[in-house]
Parts: C-alpha cells; structure tokens; sequence
C-alpha cells in the first residue's frame, strides 16, 4: 500500500523503523540521530544476506534522512552530502530539514540546498520536519523550485495539530506523523481501552489506525520483533466515524519531544 501524491511522491503507508532483518518497509534516520552509517550499513548487509529471502534491491528500500541544523547554502549542501557518504546507499530517498530553527534566510538556503541535492541525483524526494503553518508559507512563498512533499511532526489523536495538518492537505504535502503511539503515554486512557476493546486490537494497533484514516504516514518505533509486526497488521479492521470524532476530541496538545512549529 502506498500514499499517492500529485508530486510523484509515493511512501509506504506504514513506516517502521526497525531492524531491516525485521520485514523491512522504510527507515527513518538522521544526521540528529547519528545512525546514518549503522542503518544504512544494516540495510546493505540485510540486502546481501541469505536472510533477504524476496529478493529485495536498494530501489525496494526507502531511506529518509534530516539535516541536523539550517544555515547556509554551502553548509547545508556540504551536510547533504557527507549524508549520503555516511549512509553508503548511493542516494536517499528522501530528505527533510528537521526543524524551523535557524531562522527565515538559514531555512530558504538549507531548502535550495535540498533542491540542489534532487537535481544532483543525491536526493529523490525533499520534505520539512516540525514546520508550523507560518514555516510552510514561507517556503512555499519563495517560489521553490521543489515543493516540500513531506511534513513529518508529531501527531496523534493527543495532539492533532489540525491547523498543521489541513494546511497539508491544502497543499498536496503528505503528513508523516512521529510518536504515533504517544510513546506509550495514554494507552491506559479511557477511551483508547474502550474502543481497541471494541475493535479487538491493542491500544498500539487504533492509535496507528486512527493515523491511517486520516491519510497520514505513520513512524511507530519499535526494536521487538512481535511488536512490530503487530502494530502494522491494522487492515482488519476500520474505526467508524463516530469512533474517529471521540478520538479527535482528545486533544490536548500533548507534546512528548521537542515543539518547534512556533520558532521564529
């Protein structure tokens, strides 16, 4: 399955980041994270192994990575590029400014950095992360010759940032939601037990649902095995819409990391 949009862009509509050697799908990296060289390595060694049993090829991986901090254009280009070095993948697949920080002339000439990155065949796909409505407008005010086609913040039915996510929709930008599950912070609440009593899932299994229907891309973390192949079997089911309204009303703007959609 996958999210389909005008700007040739296609994710998997699950992503999950894990051990490739685990059913592999997408892997969401970072400069931030420093893992680039390890999960790209793994992913390299997975795909040569006797373990890769479906014959999967590098263009079957899809590898996300994020500029640690915007600057200028020649740091930012420079950064893109030991990225790519450091992954060992030959290109990524998609690239994303991992916050608004920095400033209005530090993100314009980190994102031409990006769009250079494309036409350079470095990068496929190029995308923001933590940008608030103002953050998009501006970019998107400058004319670029890339469109962001990704927006990856935190969203889950305790924290819906509607104002970030119809602004998306509005502009053909897919929404990758982080901390899908809340990090485990709200599984115990009321109406999350009820209804994956009803549905007969885990808490885990509605929340990633609940993302699903709402046409976002999903990154629920986990390094278990069974974890992870349950928290991706949610086709069997479909929250009805009154279900969805109960779990839209339980925002309560609930950050669980950082919260740059207001930098300046």
């Amino acid at each position: 399955l996958a999210i389909e949009r005008t700007n040739a862009l296609s994710l998997p509509c699950l992503e999950l980041t894990a051990n490739p050697a685990l059913d592999p799908v997408s892997f969401d990296s970072a400069q931030m994270y420093r893992n680039e060289k390890e999960v790209g390595s793994t992913i390299l060694k997975f795909l040569s192994s006797q373990g890769n049993t479906s014959g999967l090829k590098r263009e079957d991986i899809h590898f996300t990575s994020k500029l640690a901090s915007n600057s200028s254009y020649e740091s930012a280009r420079r950064s893109i590029k030991q990225s790519v070095q450091q992954c060992g993948l030959g290109y990524i697949d998609l690239f994303l400014l991992h916050s608004p920080y920095g400033g209005k002339a530090a993100r314009l000439a980190s994102w031409k950095a990006v769009e250079d990155a494309i036409a350079d065949g470095e990068v496929k796909t190029g995308g923001v992360s933590n940008y608030g409505v103002k953050h998009l407008q501006e970019l998107l005010a400058s004319k670029p010759r890339v469109p962001p086609a990704v927006n990856q913040i935190e969203v889950h039915p305790f924290n819906t940032r509607t104002e970030i996510t119809s602004f998306c929709a509005e502009h053909d930008i897919i929404v990758e939601a982080y901390a899908p599950l809340v990090r485990a912070l709200r599984m115990k609440h009321g109406v999350i037990v009820s209804l994956s009593n009803k549905y007969s899932c885990t808490p885990a299994q509605l929340l990633v649902r609940w993302s699903l229907q709402h046409g976002y891309v999903p990154l629920p973390k986990s390094a278990t095995k069974s974890r992870i192949a349950k928290n991706g079997s949610v086709s069997g089911f479909e929250i009805d819409s009154a279900d969805m309204k109960q779990m839209d009303a339980l925002d309560e703007y609930l950050v669980t990391d950082w919260d740059p959609v207001d930098a300046d």
